[in-house]
């Protein structure tokens, strides 16, 4: 019988995740994590049963973007690597994801028996050497004495580094018993202690904050993992100054504020702000993620002498870095001490108003139309996702409500993500509704190549009683990838399904399949299938397919195709 001051390794660690808000855990189970398992129902957590461990790792991204912190339990070997696909792209865009990896009992790695799942030649540690390459920290829970302090510092690294971290859990020690004092102290990230030259970093900030005659606040996505949202509402606000995001910052900031301007795409975007961002005298930079796919081949990047940018510890002013800096801090020193009076009254470019008074309802549904089409469809506190393809590219036109958030493709760029996905967003979503009664809507859209990657996770989202809004975009096949080569090769066709049939397989009852199933060919049609009430306000999972034109793209995809089309008639040409 445990004591008042001990428990059980198995609550001790889902009592943790739950003190940090973790309220369901993704995950497949495997003989070496079932005794872990037990765990998680009796400790209060909700146990969401994926289809295999690629999803779960994708869902638990998803919420772990809305929620701040998720984990998911895998099995060793065959499992965890199953996961390594899905943890890297969380590692790579910052989500705090705890993966759970439940390992052959300790008699059995110190004895170095040849069990399956390994390589049945005694080393037990391989997979753990792959892992450092994707988590910001490790651990190997091996000792009854150390546990609690073992998963005190790994949970601990997630939420400082806002990234994945892996932690080991043997099959024998879930029962074990651990001291039960460390549950009494609430896990933070420690705060940073101010540097001396702190002060002299904020009013040298501020003496180009007043000196600017053309400024400009430009968020990127890392601005989530730094915690400053609220921080640059107030700024935003208090400043007036235009706003731009970047594809990762986009849905961070609210942009029905009338300073905001939405995604800034340099050359690919609105010429009018492309000329007010490159001739801006301070660009006012924060958690920069400077990959190629999320700066439109670094064409956004601002220019150094006229940025600062705030970073995890460091921030930029021209070349000058100072590092040992909290974003946050010094942003709240520079919101506290700004004089208004002496800001410049920055006027930006006239806005680009989405319209759709020339779309008739003949019109084929494409790329130009499409999103215009679907932008009346949000409402405040929506969460959209636009998966890797078209559909990233396209959502980028959106205007997005209030307190909403979109997920696009940003630099890891792995197709299939976002289906899993938007179920552990959506579940993040409706848990932190609970606490203020809100109701909101999770709308997906997704090419049909991408959806046959992880088109299983359907039947999770049908099992919950998730309320999302499925997109088919049927453009048969990879479009995206025609675009950047092969537009006319067989590898970039994928199988035929019957997309409205999805949810009868996938286990939706006849009443719910009979009502949430549509098709559209032309605008006309679109617009009188968003006017039904089960899609714009409906319940369940929904799935409306829509048709398109294989080589039907925009933006810097339409460039690509472009010039692969130009290449293939220089190849043409007699004589070449």
């Amino acid at each position: 019988m445990a004591s008042t001051d001990s428990l059980k390794l198995g609550d001790y660690l889902f009592t943790r995740l739950r003190q940090l808000g973790v309220n369901s855990i993704f995950g497949v189970p495997g003989d070496y994590n079932l005794r872990l398992l037990d765990y998680v129902v009796p400790s209060g957590l909700h146990w969401v049963g994926n289809c295999n461990e690629l999803n779960a790792a994708y869902a638990a991204d998803g919420y772990a973007r809305l929620n701040g912190l998720s984990a998911l339990v895998t099995t060793f070997g065959v499992g965890e690597l199953s996961a390594a696909n899905g943890i890297a792209g969380a590692y790579a865009e910052r989500s705090a994801v705890v993966h759970i990896v439940g390992t052959p009992p300790r008699a059995l790695q110190s004895s170095r028996a040849l069990m399956h799942h390994t390589f049945s030649d005694g080393e037990y540690r391989r997979f753990a050497a792959m892992s450092t390459h994707i988590t910001a920290a490790q651990t190997n829970v091996m000792d009854s004495v150390t546990a609690p302090d073992q998963i005190d510092w790994i949970l601990q690294q997630a939420l400082i580094h806002c990234r994945p971290v892996y932690l080991e859990i043997p099959d024998d020690m879930g029962d074990v018993l651990v001291s039960a004092a460390n549950l009494k102290t609430a896990l933070r990230v420690p705060s940073v202690p101010s540097a001396p030259h702190e002060p002299k970093v904020v009013a040298r900030i501020l003496e180009r904050v007043y000196g600017a005659k053309k400024p400009v606040i430009f968020v990127d996505g890392e601005s989530r993992a730094l915690g400053i949202l609220d921080q640059l509402d107030a700024l935003i606000k208090a400043t007036g100054w235009p706003t731009w995001t970047t594809v990762y910052g986009k849905g961070l900031v609210n942009e029905q504020l009338p300073n905001v301007y939405g995604l800034y795409a340099a050359g690919f975007g609105d010429q009018p702000a492309k000329e007010y961002f490159e001739s801006a005298d301070l660009v006012l930079t924060f958690g920069p993620h400077y990959s190629d796919t999320n700066s439109y081949f670094y064409t956004t990047v601002p220019k150094s002498a006229a940025a600062i940018s705030f970073k995890d510890s460091t921030i930029q002013i021209e070349n000058d870095i100072f590092r040992d800096l909290s974003a946050s801090d010094v942003l709240a020193q520079l919101l506290q001490t700004l004089d208004s009076t002496r800001l410049v009254k920055a006027t930006g470019p006239p806005k680009v108003e989405i319209t759709t008074s020339d779309i008739q309802g003949s019109d084929i549904i494409a790329q130009n139309n499409f999103y215009r089409l679907l932008n009346p469809l949000f409402r405040e506190g929506d969460i959209i996702l636009t998966e890797t393809g078209t559909a990233s590219y396209g959502g980028r036109s959106f205007k997005l409500p209030p307190n909403s958030r979109l997920f696009g493709a940003v630099t890891w760029l792995s197709i299939g993500f976002m289906l899993p996905a938007t179920l552990g967003a959506a579940l993040a979503k409706r848990e932190l509704n609970k606490a203020t009664g809100g109701k909101n809507q999770t709308v997906l859209i997704i090419g049909d190549g991408s959806i046959q990657m992880t088109a299983q996770e359907i039947s999770v989202m049908i099992k919950e009683k998730l309320d999302i809004l499925i997109f088919i975009i049927n453009n048969e096949g990879y479009t995206i990838e025609r675009v950047i080569h092969g537009r006319n090769q067989a590898y970039n066709d994928v199988p035929f399904w019957r997309h409205t049939q999805a949810l009868t397989y996938f286990g939706a009852d006849e009443e719910h399949i009979k009502n949430s199933t549509f098709q559209a060919w032309t605008c006309g049609e679109l617009q009188e299938v968003l006017k039904n009430e089960q899609v714009h306000s409906g319940s369940g999972v929904r799935i409306v397919e829509v048709f398109m034109e294989r080589e039907d793209v925009q933006g810097p995809l339409l460039y690509l195709l472009n010039k692969q089309i130009a290449e293939e008639k220089e190849q043409e040409q007699p004589g070449q």
